[in-house]
């Protein structure tokens, strides 16, 4: 018998089992042809399935019979070899081309310089909603939205502003209507300021029903607070609360009535347009 050890190093040398060979996982794209490993159904993914038991894979075979299939490792073959399935990764949601208004929507945005040129609005509502249809195109052309806090204050901020060139006012008024006490306030105010206006007693008249979820706005009564009458009638509590549902319902330019998105664009066309 020889010297050397016959049990030195591993007692397991020369006796190692054979290495699990790794299962490649391969994404399970749509109209990917694989087989169930048990089974033996083969098709093509035409799409998935989540249950409280976990993720489930749809294969549709020629016949076009669909079967759901769980997605676990090594229970599929692809080209006669173990595969583990894996779902796509979620695409990433596309980012708007448009904005609110529908206009292109201008990325990386840095707001622009402001323009002399105004916009004035009568009241915080009148902004908001103009702000949340229009505040992206405003921000590119720099125009300001401020709001006068009642038609009755126009010319006085008229004679302090000093329009003329490079320095337009464009008008927002409610209750445009022939005739009409706000009509008579718009005359005749020269060539570096127009107004603009819609028929709605009120900015909110100017949102769709259909947006907030109503078949059509309530009639008020001459002499009674319009929109305590309406958040009365429509059981909406106060008008602050009023207004939060008003404002909500606006995402686009579609939840308002044309009259206001006409008198808006006109404006905006007017105070950005070269001298």
């Amino acid at each position: 018998m020889s010297g050397r050890d016959r049990y030195g190093g591993d007692i397991f040398s020369g006796h190692s089992r054979a290495k699990r060979r790794a299962v490649p996982e391969v994404t399970a794209e749509r109209d990917l042809v694989v087989e169930d490993a048990a089974s033996g159904f083969c098709g093509a993914v035409v799409g998935f399935d989540r249950s409280y038991d976990g993720e489930f894979v749809k294969l549709e075979d020629r016949r076009g019979v669909v079967r759901l299939f769980a997605l676990r490792e090594a229970a599929f073959l692809l080209d006669g070899e173990p595969v583990t399935l894996v779902r796509p990764a979620a695409a990433a949601p596309a980012a708007p081309t448009r904005s609110a208004s529908g206009s292109t929507r201008v990325e990386g945005l840095r707001a622009r310089v402001a323009r002399g040129s105004r916009i004035w609005v009568e009241g915080v509502h009148d902004a908001a909603l103009v702000e949340r249809v229009w505040g992206h195109d405003l921000r590119v052309e720099g125009v300001v939205v401020e709001h006068l806090e009642g038609l009755d204050n126009l010319a006085a901020r008229l004679a302090e502003f000093g329009p003329g060139p490079g320095r337009r006012v464009g008008v927002l008024v409610d209750h445009l209507v022939t005739g009409t006490k706000e009509d008579r306030l718009t005359q005749g105010l020269g060539p570096y300021v127009l107004v603009t206006g819609h028929p709605y007693v009120d900015v909110w008249q100017a949102v769709k029903p259909a947006a907030l979820g109503i078949p059509e706005w309530p009639q008020v009564p001459r002499g009674e607070d319009w929109k305590t009458g309406i958040c009365t009638r429509l059981r909406w509590g106060s008008p602050q609360d009023g207004w939060r549902r008003v404002q909500a319902a606006v995402h686009s330019f579609r939840d308002l009535e044309s009259p206001l998105i006409g008198a808006v664009e006109r404006l905006i066309d007017f105070v950005t347009e070269p001298e």
